[in-house]
């Protein structure tokens, strides 16, 4: 199979869209987006692991080219996106599998590696996600980064061109560590719809958002201490997602992980310098 090849699958009565890299013969990497983002996010990852494994970069329902939900307070929420991951690789036949996941791609993988798929995912990589996220603060309040993600993902703006588009991603992403400007079209142009009006908007359901009305969703100790997988869990330095104090508990529980901090970034690194991909493959390799 050439790199890059888009595939549309009936999961579980949902259509999803998934990019697959690589030869299918080879062990699958499945590689699984952050809450507004989709597969496309992981091209350049992709692109250097499709060398030695079969890559399957999927969107997850109301995301990128896959369906949208018609009932997104069913839909929209951690049990459901187990469940059609579950039937995902049944479909593709996939009985071992590595996992990369970001953010809330990282969440399921926990959730999954702790449960389901405990015997079936040998590697996980989570970038910028915890075990245990402070989702709520003493006083009853949301995290200062679930809310600064919540204002933008349930209202997400419409501009009249590309280049104004990729100007909002600019600002709203730019901890993520994108920095050429061949790069931020790349972004742009693989998460970007145009609407009826004709203008160009972030391409995810905003309803996306009912996914926070259930915060235990994201309180995974237990199936943290239940992952049998290596893991390698990647924080960025400023990251207002992953605090320290929870990375430093994983390490010392559960399958316990290889702690790589990548200076100067938040949330989320995008997995797009040589530091990042070689150590991602390395520990893949191992």
């Amino acid at each position: 199979m050439r790199a890059g090849m888009s595939r549309y699958l009936e999961v579980d009565g949902v259509q999803l869209h998934i990019y697959e890299w690589g030869d299918a013969a080879k062990p699958a990497v499945l590689c699984w987006h952050g809450l507004t983002r989709n597969g496309r996010d992981f091209d350049t990852l992709a692109a250097r692991l499709a060398k030695s494994f079969h890559v399957i970069c999927p969107d997850m329902i109301g995301r990128g080219r896959s369906e949208w939900s018609a009932d997104p307070a069913k839909d929209y929420c951690f049990g459901r996106y187990e469940r059609l991951v579950a039937a995902l690789v049944d479909a593709l036949g996939i009985e071992e599998m590595r996992w990369v996941g970001t953010s809330m791609g990282g969440a399921i993988g926990i959730r999954l590696a702790g449960s389901i798929l405990r015997n079936r995912i040998t590697h996980l990589v989570l970038n910028d996600i915890g075990a245990g996220p402070a989702e709520k603060q003493p006083n009853g309040e949301l995290a200062e980064g679930v809310q600064r993600i919540l204002a933008y993902t349930a209202n997400p703006p419409e501009f009249r061109t590309i280049t104004e588009l990729m100007d909002y991603y600019r600002s709203t992403y730019r901890d993520f560590g994108i920095n050429s400007e061949e790069e931020w079209l790349h972004f742009t142009e693989t998460s970007a719809r145009r609407k009826d009006n004709g203008k160009f908007t972030p391409d995810y359901d905003p309803q996306i958002v009912h996914q926070f009305a259930h915060p235990e969703d994201l309180l995974l100790w237990e199936q943290w201490n239940a992952v049998k997988a290596k893991v390698l869990l990647i924080r960025g330095e400023r990251s207002d997602i992953l605090p320290v104090e929870t990375a430093e508990a994983m390490r010392k529980s559960g399958p316990g992980c290889q702690l790589v901090t990548i200076p100067g970034l938040g949330h989320a690194p995008a997995l797009n310098t040589e530091e990042q991909l070689t150590c991602i493959e390395r520990f893949l390799n191992s």
